[in-house]
């Protein structure tokens, strides 16, 4: 039985799906303005092995609002640990639930095994990107941060109401684009929709996504690697996101700094996942399930 419930993280309350089962624990975790919704398919593709719980990060979903720190959010996954009464969970991430996977695993040697599907800070300095020129390097990152910027600064805006079912059937065609189940899809898309004094925003709200954007420009993981003795295994795309093809040589850079950084940790797994991009939840559930599950079971 598939089990909704908001718990107390002491400063705000916690969105959390349980899919239920008795086998060994998982934490999975969404990205930056996802949400639990967003990881069901894999869920579901994962709960034959695991019990799997998914978690509204704090201010994502319909969790509470709160300060963004890496300390209050692994805060947050350890009250949900003790309230949920899970015993040395496995943690896998996507994308910022990635990076907050590997500082979970440094912060938790007893974890069994942790995997990070793309969950890697984005290219903020030349060296960065391997095999560009440093010149070509420093103008295709300023390039990005422009959009990035705007992206930032649409972050939290209203949304007018004769505006939202335009946006609901562009995430339908979205969804059926991506070859994802509508339905979950749309009730991501909803749930991270806010109705404050009969307005509509999108969350995270804006002030969050600066925070989020800060931390994770100066997030190094080759440290938080290299402390961490649980087994780790890192997920890797091998194409860019249609919105990412204008930085498409930037990308592929960076896709092999990171083989690079994986390479140079002794206990870090890594593999490319064929035919994936950054998407690789919804592309290819059903294989990410069999990857973390077959990981996870070498290691129980």
């Amino acid at each position: 039985m598939i089990n909704d419930r908001l718990i107390d993280a002491g400063d705000l309350p916690l969105a959390v799906r349980d899919f239920g089962g008795d086998q060994p624990p998982l934490l999975l975790l969404h990205g930056a303005g996802g949400n639990l919704a967003h990881l069901t398919t894999l869920a579901r593709e994962l709960r034959p092995r695991h019990r799997v719980i998914t978690v509204d990060l704090r201010c994502h979903g319909r969790s509470g609002d709160g300060p963004w720190t890496w300390d209050a959010v692994l805060g947050d996954l350890a009250a949900v640990c003790v309230q949920m009464e899970l015993t040395r969970p496995a943690v896998a991430g996507h994308s910022l639930g990635g990076m907050i996977a590997a500082l979970w695993a440094q912060r938790h040697p007893e974890t069994p095994g942790v995997v990070s599907l793309d969950g890697n800070p984005p290219p903020s300095r030349p060296e960065h990107l391997p095999g560009l020129d440093p010149e070509k390097a420093a103008g295709e990152l300023a390039r990005l941060h422009t959009v990035f910027d705007a992206i930032e600064a649409s972050a939290g805006q209203v949304i007018p109401a004769d505006q939202l079912p335009d946006l609901v059937e562009r995430q339908q065609m979205a969804a059926r684009d991506m070859g994802a189940n509508e339905k979950v899809w749309i009730e991501g898309f909803r749930r991270n929709l806010a109705h404050v004094n009969g307005e509509t925003s999108i969350r995270p709200p804006a002030g969050t996504t600066s925070e989020l954007r800060a931390l994770m420009n100066s997030l190094d993981l080759g440290p938080v690697y290299a402390a961490t003795t649980c087994p780790e295994l890192v997920v890797l795309p091998t194409r860019s996101l249609p919105e990412q093809e204008p930085f498409a040589e930037l990308y592929e850079a960076h896709r092999r700094y990171l083989v690079e950084q994986a390479q140079s940790v002794p206990n870090l797994r890594y593999l490319t996942l064929a035919d994936a991009s950054h998407a690789m939840v919804v592309e290819q559930p059903a294989a990410l399930a069999q990857i973390i599950g077959d990981f996870l079971a070498e290691h129980r």
